[in-house]
């Protein structure tokens, strides 16, 4: 391989964390939400199995966006025994190609940025959803992508305090010590009491059943549940979305595989019921209309999202000279 800026790019893990930071995350995939919205950009059917070996979860997440002349596919998947050989459980890679020829464009790494889009998906929804006013910042989870959440999501509004909760209690000095950093006081909180104090939930877990019960939410909470991409998978009561005011990335992956999937299936609330986040920033849906009003955002991770800081990360890095090269 080479640095002569000829052929395929390859931009690797090291350098994806160089010049990919949250801001340009946050750009790219408010972007990439307005263009979905416009139905100039859409994602093609996303291909999940379990391949009958290490546990493991491998697929493909896929689309093309107009706007941003993007296209390509993001590959990879989930190996649970990963983290005892010292290796993220997620792995990933993003394959983008020229969309006027066909032809390879870049090869970039998709562990940091898919923990980088996701936080970035939660904090666009707290930029155009959350109470202006909101102090406290709640965060359900404290595994690998909870930092990302907690980093990303104190941009959005001045939090004044940060509580969390986790199934193994243990694990919440990952986010104690980047509070610790940033100077602001945490508190590890029973689920119940987090509710009570939070003005704003990330949920960001791996749960197959409800960890947040509906009476314990206060109104004009905002709620971005992150964790939920797979049939089954569940963070909050069903209930909770009967009398919240609903978004989503992507309506399709949010009634099937994301958070709605469970109202949806008890007939609680119908597809019309839920608004991508998209037409919001568009200014062709209301978002929050009041303070009282709870708004929960549904963020199932769509390809076109990995697509887009995949294809922001490939042109910082061509820019500033830290791309490799390779000619097939």
């Amino acid at each position: 391989m080479s640095n002569s800026n000829t052929g395929v790019s390859v931009i690797s893990e090291e350098v994806c964390q160089k010049v990919m930071g949250r801001k340009e995350a946050f750009v790219a995939v408010e972007n990439v939400f307005a263009a979905m919205a416009k139905k100039t950009a859409y994602n093609f059917p996303v291909i999940r199995e379990a391949i009958g070996h290490a546990d493991a979860l491998y697929g493909f997440k896929s689309g093309f966006d107009r706007d941003g002349m993007v296209l390509g596919l993001k590959s990879g998947g989930y190996w649970p025994g990963n983290i005892e050989k010292g290796l993220t459980n997620h792995q990933s890679t993003v394959i983008l190609f020229d969309p006027e020829t066909g032809k390879l464009k870049s090869l970039v790494g998709g562990n940091y940025l898919t923990a980088v889009r996701t936080a970035a998906s939660s904090a666009v929804s707290i930029a155009h959803l959350a109470r202006k006013d909101s102090k406290v910042l709640g965060i359900v989870g404290a595994g690998h992508q909870s930092t990302f959440q907690l980093r990303a999501a104190v941009e959005q509004r001045n939090f004044e305090k940060i509580v969390g909760w986790n199934i193994h209690p243990e694990k919440m000095s990952n986010l104690t010590a980047v509070c610790q950093e940033l100077g602001i006081p945490f508190e590890s909180l029973t689920r119940e009491e987090l509710c009570a104090q939070s003005d704003v939930i990330i949920t960001i877990t791996s749960a197959f059943e409800p960890l947040l019960d509906k009476a314990w939410v206060k109104p004009g909470t905002h709620i971005a549940c992150m964790g939920t991409d797979t049939k089954g998978k569940q963070e909050v009561d069903a209930n909770l979305l009967v009398g919240a005011t609903v978004f989503t990335d992507e309506l399709a992956q949010s009634i099937t595989i994301g958070e709605a999937q469970h109202a949806i299936g008890k007939g609680l609330i119908k597809e019309s019921d839920i608004t991508p986040i998209g037409e919001v920033i568009n200014g062709s849906k209301l978002g929050r209309t009041n303070d009282e009003e709870i708004t929960l955002f549904d963020g199932t991770g769509v390809g076109l999202q990995d697509l887009a800081v995949a294809s922001a990360a490939a042109s910082l890095a061509e820019a500033q000279g830290e791309a490799t090269y390779f000619t097939l």
